[in-house]
């Protein structure tokens, strides 16, 4: 996987104690264009086996820009802010998604390049452009429904689904954490990424085809840690 991009009008997932992780884990274990161009990639997302077209979420978008333009995006790209492109947590690469204003109702159309954001609650970060569409740039962030309306390029699952559980700035907390959680759980991995404020290290837990199964530890791990996780899939 490349490494993730900070968000621009985001914060940074939390840095947590090392101790307070440990501590509360023992104690639980132990007990592409403006609305109207999605209906051409109808038909190739139909034939493609597991593609969830129509697919509905609702949530708070963002957005970044300049900072990060010419940047590898995750699925190998080079981030090009000028074009309708966005991140998201878990939908396959290539998934085009109508995005839509609920303040102002705009609508965008754009295409699935990249993974994030990294924040509870936010469900997905928009391009320069995309951003402009729907009026948001200034604002920062907006209500929105995105919809799967297709697919462009890679068919398929796109890899599997993992949790992640935390972001370190020392590299030997988070793979103390690593080590904790290997214990009691299988592919348990960390994962460097260069930041703004310099580089974090993600630790992460499972693979899944599932995201009701992914989900579930995702809200295990929440519960016994006391803390924020995040489903996010692996194209790696």
């Amino acid at each position: 996987m490349s490494f993730d991009h900070p968000r621009l009008f985001s914060l940074s997932p939390p840095c947590f104690t090392l101790g307070r992780l440990l501590a509360m884990l023992m104690v639980t274990v132990a007990g592409l264009a403006v609305v109207g161009c999605g209906a051409a990639y109808r038909e190739s997302a139909a034939r493609a086996p597991g593609y969830p077209l129509g697919y509905v979420e609702r949530g708070i978008a963002s957005w970044y820009g300049p900072g990060f333009h010419g940047n590898l995006t995750a699925n190998g790209e080079r981030y090009n802010m000028h074009s309708l492109t966005a991140a998201h947590r878990t939908l396959p690469m290539g998934s085009v998604v109508e995005v839509q204003s609920l303040t102002n109702d705009r609508r965008v159309v754009v295409r699935i390049n990249d993974r994030g954001p990294f924040i509870k609650g936010r469900i997905i970060d928009l391009s320069r452009k995309a951003a402009d569409a729907l009026n948001m740039t200034v604002p920062g962030t907006d209500e929105v429904e995105i919809r799967v309306v297709g697919l462009r390029g890679r068919r398929g699952g796109g890899g599997f689904l993992t949790v992640q559980v935390g972001s370190f700035e020392d590299r030997t907390n988070a793979w103390a954490l690593k080590a904790q959680l290997e214990r009691w759980y299988s592919g348990v991995k960390v994962i460097p990424v260069e930041l703004f404020e310099g580089r974090r290290y993600r630790v992460q837990v499972g693979q899944f085809r599932s995201e009701r199964e992914a989900d579930a530890l995702a809200v295990r791990l929440a519960s016994q840690l006391d803390t924020e996780t995040l489903v996010i899939r692996d194209d790696t």
